[in-house]
């Protein structure tokens, strides 16, 4: 028993953290299904305080295809491939910029830009990008794919490129394939960059696992909590954890 256990534990976590980050991606997973976002920057909050920020991003990423891919495909039929095409094309080149940043930000600056942009998504008012026409598109697919390299989480900003679509359903199926493929994108990267996902493996199919399990189940209980005395928890909890990671960027701990 203790070794099948052990499967799971990858370098620099012990038993009980990796068995918390499988139970958090369920009720993240289950905040994203509920409302439709926070439940990355939830995530990637909790990673950062347990794994080194140079494994989170590609760990988290690795995570989030396996809960996009999902979505995007029970919504495929209303993917919006017109602008969606460009868009992926320009987070391609978004991945590489991105990827060069990373390789050579220090720890320290890694962690305190996921926490910096942690209260950006939380408190901060969405601006509304208006991308008309190809090259505002593939602009728009390389700004938010690079920085997606950096911080882990680009959900919010590439939401934002999406308010001309009238139809929720478009908006989270067109959501869910970019995020698929910003991701898909992030992965190769880092590999080319030399990570060792092996390491991390099984700890990823069993976090996506819950995942799924989350977006199908957990929404249900959360539908039982008030929307506003929920969103006040959640939004004062991410802030103690980013603040708690600027402190780790710049006092160490």
């Amino acid at each position: 028993m203790a070794d099948i256990l052990s499967w799971i534990v990858p370098p620099g976590l012990d038993l009980f953290q990796s068995l918390l980050l499988i139970v958090v991606s369920f009720f993240t997973s289950a905040i994203t299904a509920t409302f439709g976002l926070g439940g990355g920057s939830a995530m990637i909050a909790v990673m950062s305080l347990l794994m080194s920020p140079a494994v989170v991003v590609p760990v988290h990423g690795a995570v989030q295809l396996g809960s996009n891919a999902g979505r995007a495909v029970l919504r495929r039929n209303y993917i919006q491939w017109d602008f969606a095409g460009w868009f992926v094309l320009g987070s391609a080149i978004g991945a590489v910029i991105g990827g060069q940043v990373a390789q050579f930000l220090p720890e320290h600056w890694f962690r305190a830009a996921i926490a910096l942009f942690i209260l950006y998504s939380i408190w901060a008012p969405k601006p509304v990008f208006k991308a008309n026409g190809t090259p505002s598109y593939v602009a728009a697919g390389t700004f938010t794919s690079a920085v997606g390299m950096v911080v882990g989480v680009s959900g919010p900003l590439v939401i934002s490129f999406l308010k001309h679509l009238t139809d929720r359903r478009e908006i989270v199926g067109t959501h869910a394939f970019l995020m698929s493929m910003q991701n898909t994108f992030k992965l190769v990267t880092f590999m080319l960059l030399g990570f060792a996902f092996h390491d991390y493996v099984i700890l990823i199919l069993l976090m996506i696992a819950t995942g799924y399990a989350g977006t199908h189940l957990g929404s249900h209980f959360l539908d039982r909590l008030p929307e506003t005395v929920f969103r006040w928890a959640f939004r004062i909890i991410l802030t103690v954890i980013a603040i708690d990671l600027l402190r780790r960027s710049f006092f160490g701990g």
